[in-house]
């Protein structure tokens, strides 16, 4: 048998242009490069990223024009179209069936996990079902590759072992593999990764039998499966064939290597020690077992690639990433063999200052002409970052790992609809529907988002009933400032409610996964017409849905609306939308899959974190780790293995920036093992001081900073309101910015939407019941609670709200009907509610509407307020606040309320709060009791405020100063207009006059 021919490249070396370099000096002849020799040759890549990054470095070398060798990806599906004449005459070989499309795959084995599981009686969800079969997909492709018969699973069932979970998983998982076979047999249809095994395996067995006429070389492939190995050891052993694997260690012990595994059993049938499986060389080694070849058998590629470090980098390398049980050789290694000289660390404070790092190194690289430099990172939002950052100085740079559909304009519209329709139109998705970008983009946008406004403010506050009938109803009631708020939306949304109706039916009827899609496809139509499917992602999301469309009916027979949205993120996440080429030719941003086989001038690895690089194994959720050690599977933390040798590989670049930031979003990170092991051996990698400096300063103002004051606005006397309500004295008087923020610059705040209701919304609620109550009802004390009920069964209000605050209401509202009884004994009787009045005080006019005014026996008049709350109390009264029921009875004295005559001397807040003694509902008077102000004073007292307050801010020339009484000041709806951050308790002087206040 032929010796093997098996290279390696060094981690120093760029792996492309190294290979591309020695490639081409290979068929060049004593007169320079043969143009033919080279086109006759077959290049086997693992991936077409992978032939995309050798093509390119083929023509990085193509001064005098050059014939590239066909480039085959071994994992293409269509591998002996690829490979053409190479594989002639095909009589010789029985046709291989089709692979089975992979979304067609996902939807049966979601089918037969939903009935495994409906059959033993724990049933799931269509959605989860779909989950389930993705990872199901995945277990099934590794016994393939690995060609394991799924039939071996029976033999596990009964390992005691395994707890009865795992067990009955195993017993569901070889339920489905036994029907999956008849699946596929029934549509003439294999699996992918069976079809790729079978085609591998033909060219090999084709190979063997005779040598193809050109050269064959295999580039870069790392995968140890048995047919990809079996190809390999053949490609190996070919007359003008050889092997170039990444970087392979064969310089380390071979007792290190050794300990890396897999390992025999004992003599005795002992298990035998675990496979070091997440060193970055346990996959080479495995791969080269499998081949048949020794590492002393492994040969060094002796091009350079142009971009190489030194080779002393590599050792320090191997050394860095040793085995555990012999991390010990640190303390005697020669300074040159761990110092990672053009290696620099920066640790930053967050993501945000690892980004803003990150791209003042890139930008630095790319000002250097003929300099490159790429962002190394599996952290997606990290590299979105960088690309903004670099967007600031014009510096385009693709992330040619793409973006999950899930992400993009497209995507994110169709799970806004299908959130939308899932939540039965609840403000929130709904707003987030109609406001999103894709929808009536173009001429009719500006319209169409004047009409999304007035919804956005009519339906802030307490969610309104569910459904598109629900918002209608909402729309249309309302009392006052409100209605006038709704009624402003309503004409638009008359407008653009059957837009909705498809989607609105297909989610209420619960149809099944092919209705909901239909709906969903429609309704983006409708709303965003061809911009919903132009572009590379809207292709992409008409290609899935229509696909979707297709295999739904193979699915799972029941599919619950609510799991729509997750199984549509679900299967975008899968897709991935690569920019259109047009970045910066020296600038390129990888992820890992990407960054394989391809070296830049500076290398900057992101996101050094644990739980990123590397990333956290997923648990396989069929597959229990007892199962796959005896299935001989490979382990979890296998893939933190290959991650580590994209680190190592990534490490040997000619200068290297390592970034980490010490927490994330939520809480403290751990720095990634890799970090560590570089910070352990070296003794600390060196630092980058100048990039973490430099983005520190680059947002920051050049001189020191100056607060803000306390602000005083003055406008001319002439500019200032002539009209105040009762409600508002004490804004002015304790806080006057605030009061001018409201009544002057009409800056009002807005409740977030699908907000918990707050005491404003059951105020107006409760003042409706009894204005009604009043008008209606007479005060009739057994027709309050009736009328509540009729009124909030007409009100638009969320029956979850109203579940938690009716109980309370109509404990309240009996107390208060017992207490109209026990007044109209007394000969109390009410006049008027609800009633809108004004006078003319000092000036200015003096407005106010009074909840209630009754008549007492002895002619006089009482003025009540209802409060659902804490009332005011006598100590804010005598501190000359809370004059709202003295202004009110000021007006009913000067005979402002029409109807109303007398002279004011009960005045009283019924809360309808919890009292001292634990019931709802009591009375409160801020004046009279043995302590408190002479009623017959309160209208005169509050007159003298007023016009106190009004000479100096209405009619006076005072500024409105800023929280001149914080305690009557409590809320906080223009303190970041009045920036008080910056001032308060450092600014606290008065002005002269503003202390009196």
């Amino acid at each position: 048998m032929t010796d093997p021919s098996v290279f390696t490249i060094p981690a120093h070396r760029a792996f492309a242009d190294a290979l591309a370099a020695g490639l081409i000096a290979q068929f060049s002849t004593a007169h320079g490069p043969d143009p033919l020799a080279l086109a006759r040759a077959v290049v086997l890549v693992p991936n077409n990223r992978a032939a995309r990054a050798i093509s390119d470095a083929f023509v990085r070398r193509a001064d005098g024009g050059l014939l590239l060798p066909r480039l085959v990806a071994i994992g293409d599906p269509e591998l002996d179209e690829r490979l053409g004449g190479l594989l002639d005459p095909i009589e010789a070989d029985e046709p291989i069936p089709p692979a089975i499309d992979p979304l067609e795959r996902q939807m049966i084995l979601a089918r037969l996990t939903f009935e495994a599981r409906a059959a033993a009686g724990d049933p799931i969800d269509g959605g989860e079902a779909i989950r389930l079969a993705g990872e199901l997909a995945r277990t099934l492709d590794q016994l393939l590759i690995e060609r394991i018969a799924p039939l071996r699973l029976r033999d596990l069932v009964d390992l005691p072992e395994l707890s009865a979970h795992w067990q009955r998983s195993l017993d569901m998982l070889d339920t489905i593999l036994t029907r999956w076979p008849r699946e596929l047999a029934a549509r003439g249809r294999i699996d992918l990764a069976e079809r790729r095994n079978r085609l591998l395996d033909r060219v090999a067995r084709r190979w063997r039998r005779e040598a193809p006429p050109g050269p064959v070389i295999a580039a870069g492939i790392g995968s140890t499966t048995p047919a990809v190995a079996e190809l390999l050891a053949t490609v190996a052993r070919l007359p003008r064939g050889m092997v170039v694997l990444p970087g392979i260690d064969i310089a380390s012990p071979g007792e290190e290597w050794e300990a890396l595994g897999p390992h025999a059993p004992g003599p005795a049938g002992e298990r035998p020690p675990r496979s070091i499986e997440n060193h970055p060389q346990f996959a080479l080694k495995r791969l080269l077992d499998r081949m048949g070849v020794h590492r002393d058998e492994v040969l060094t590629w002796r091009w350079a690639s142009g971009r190489d470090a030194r080779s002393v980098r590599a050792k320090a390398i191997a050394h860095a990433m040793a085995p555990a049980d012999f991390t010990h050789k640190w303390h005697g290694l020669p300074p040159a063999e761990r110092r990672l000289t053009g290696i620099r660390a920066a640790e930053l404070a967050n993501p945000a200052e690892e980004a803003q790092t990150i791209a003042l190194a890139l930008r630095e690289a790319v000002e250097t002409p003929g300099r490159t430099a790429a962002l190394v990172t599996p952290d997606r939002v990290l590299a979105r970052r960088v690309a903004a950052h670099l967007a600031r100085w014009g510096i385009v740079a693709d992330d040619s790992a793409g973006t999950p559909l899930s992400l993009t304009p497209a995507g994110t519209l169709l799970l806004a609809i299908a959130e939308a329709g899932a939540e039965d139109f609840a403000p929130v998705p709904l707003l987030a529907l109609v406001k999103h970008p894709l929808v009536r983009r173009g001429d009719m946008r500006g319209a169409w988002l004047d009409g999304v406004r007035r919804l956005d403010i009519a339906l802030r506050g307490p969610r309104p009933p569910a459904g598109l009938d629900g918002i209608t109803r909402y729309l249309r009631d309302g009392e006052g400032v409100v209605k006038q708020k709704r009624a402003r939306a309503i004409g638009w949304w008359d407008e653009v409610r059957p837009l909705f109706a498809g989607l609105d039916a297909a989610f209420s009827t619960h149809g099944g996964l092919a209705d909901l899609l239909a709906a969903v496809r429609e309704a983006a139509t409708a709303l965003a017409g061809d911009a919903a499917w132009s572009g590379p992602d809207g292709r992409a999301a008409a290609d899935l849905i229509a696909e979707l469309e297709a295999t739904a009916p193979l699915g799972p027979a029941r599919f619950d609306a609510a799991g729509l949205a997750p199984t549509l993120r679900l299967l975008m996440d899968a897709v991935a939308i690569r920019p259109p080429q047009g970045g910066h030719p020296r600038l390129s941003i990888w992820g890992l899959l990407e960054a394989r086989l391809q070296h830049a001038d500076l290398m900057v690895l992101g996101g050094l974190n644990e739980g990123v690089w590397p990333a956290l194994p997923s648990p396989d959720p069929w597959l229990a780790p007892r199962i796959r050690a005896e299935l001989g599977l490979g382990g979890l933390e296998a893939r933190i293995g290959l991650s580590a040798h994209d680190f190592a590989m990534a490490l040997g670049a000619p200068e290297v920036l390592l970034t980490r930031a010490r927490r994330d979003a939520r809480s403290p990170t751990i720095a990634s093992r890799f970090w560590l092991r570089l910070e352990a051996m070296t003794g600390g990698i060196t630092r980058e001081p100048r990039l973490p400096a430099w983005a520190l300063a680059i947002d920051r103002p050049a001189g020191p900073p100056e607060p803000a004051a306390r602000p005083r606005p003055a406008p001319p006397v002439a500019d200032r309101p002539d009209i105040i309500a009762v409600t508002k004295l004490d804004r002015l008087k304790a806080d006057p910015f605030a009061f001018y923020a409201d009544a002057m610059l009409k800056l009002w705040s807005l409740d977030p939407v699908d907000a918990d209701p707050t005491p404003a919304w059951r105020g107006t609620a409760i003042h409706a019941v009894f204005e009604r109550w009043m008008k209606e009802d007479r005060c009739d004390p057994d027709r309050l609670i009736p009328r509540a009920r009729q009124l909030l069964d007409e009100m638009a209000s969320h029956p979850v709200m109203r579940a938690l605050w009716e109980p309370r209401l109509m404990a309240a509202l009996d107390w208060i009907a017992d207490a109209m009884r026990a007044l109209a004994a007394e000969g109390r009787v009410p006049l008027v509610a609800e009633v809108r009045g004004s006078v003319k005080v000092a000036g200015i006019t003096l407005k106010g509407t009074v909840d209630r005014i009754d008549r007492r026996a002895d002619g006089r008049i009482a003025i009540i307020d209802y409060k659902t709350g804490m009332p005011p109390s006598a100590a804010a009264v005598a501190e000359g606040y809370s004059m709202q029921l003295g202004l009110l009875g000021l007006i009913a004295e000067r005979g402002g309320f029409e109807g109303v005559d007398g002279i004011p001397i009960d005045f009283e807040y019924w809360s309808l709060a919890r009292g001292r003694d634990g019931s709802f509902g009591y009375v409160a008077r801020p004046v009279g009791g043995k302590d408190g102000l002479d009623p017959e004073r309160f209208t005169a007292l509050a007159a003298t405020t007023l016009t106190r307050a009004v000479e100096k801010w209405l009619t006076g020339p005072a500024p409105f100063t800023a929280k001149l009484a914080p305690e009557y000041a409590p809320y906080g709806d223009y303190d970041q207009l009045m920036r008080l951050d910056e001032w308060y308790g450092r600014d606290m002087t008065l002005l002269p006059g503003e202390a009196e206040a």
